[in-house]
């Protein structure tokens, strides 16, 4: 095995933290694995991984050998999509992170059709409500809802959705409906802990912010609006977390035209990726899935 294919089977083990992942995702015996990490550490007179029987961790060490492996095999990979050209077969790793509901509703679903697609292809999807750094993390592709921060960053619009306000039926029947957004300081609230944090909701497109005092934090969304539709108060959510429950009537929104906030969603990438296969494919999935599955803000 020459030193490239040590640094795939490195940081395979690496992400994975399991010898015997990054062996059977490269097709490899756990033998050749063990060798290939073996013989790279030898290479450098370094130890880059700590193995116990239940357990493989970086060492510091290999915490930044990792950092740098990645950074040359995506290199090497935007290479040599240039050389053949975008439109060559996705084949090998694409990474992705999107939000936890978000990336279960509709990135799975993208997913689901590159893997039928495309049999060369693995994806890793990481969902996750925190944000992710693409660099240090090895990520090749994100999915956010909202204003971009890394201007660094290219991006592609997937569409749009709306931040709104719900409460069950039984809840607003019991407690009355909020005529304006001063209002909520009258009513029982429920914050999602990750976005909600300071507790200052801005309503009215953004124009007005209210200091709501939440009866229930929850760190999470699915929590907090099952929660809302068992009638323990009015929550926030994106347009695509509660339309089921909308249509269902479960939920009821309210303060519809004051408080509708549109948010982009995005899909965000270093620009060396540009010219990549794998990213190529899945912003083609991604188009021909929310040309069928629009995320128009209700």
């Amino acid at each position: 095995m020459d030193r490239l294919d040590g640094l795939r089977v490195f940081v395979l083990v690496a992400l994975h933290g399991s010898f015997a992942e990054a062996a059977r995702r490269l097709r490899l015996s756990p033998s050749a694995v063990t060798r290939a990490v073996a013989d790279l550490e030898n290479h450098l007179g370094l130890v880059l991984l700590h193995r116990t029987t239940r357990s493989v961790r970086l060492t510091e060490r290999g915490e930044i050998f990792l950092e740098s492996c990645q950074r040359i095999l995506a290199d090497l990979e935007a290479s040599e999509a240039l050389v053949r050209g975008a439109n060559a077969e996705p084949r090998g790793q694409l990474n992705i992170t999107a939000p936890i509901l978000f990336g279960r509703l509709h990135i799975l679903p993208i997913v689901s059709a590159l893997l039928k697609q495309h049999k060369a292809l693995n994806i890793r999807l990481t969902l996750s409500d925190r944000y992710v750094h693409l660099a240090d993390e090895g990520v090749d592709l994100a999915v956010r809802i909202g204003p971009l921060a890394d201007s660094s960053l290219m991006s592609r619009k997937l569409g749009a959705v709306a931040r709104v306000l719900v409460a069950s039926p039984s809840y607003l029947k019991a407690r009355g409906i909020p005529q304006a957004a001063d209002d909520l300081v009258n009513h029982d609230v429920i914050a999602f802990e990750s976005v909600d944090a300071t507790n200052e909701w801005r309503l009215e497109a953004g124009r007005k912010s209210v200091r709501v005092n939440p009866r229930l934090m929850i760190n999470s969304a699915d929590a907090a609006i099952a929660a809302a539709e068992d009638g323990l108060g009015i929550t926030r959510a994106l347009s695509y977390q509660v339309r089921d429950g909308i249509t269902a009537g479960r939920l009821v929104p309210v303060l519809v035209d004051g408080t509708a906030q549109a948010l982009a969603v995005n899909a965000v990438f270093p620009s060396r990726r540009l010219n990549s296969a794998n990213l190529n494919a899945f912003l083609d999935a991604a188009r021909s899935h929310f040309k069928t599955s629009p995320l128009d803000p209700l």
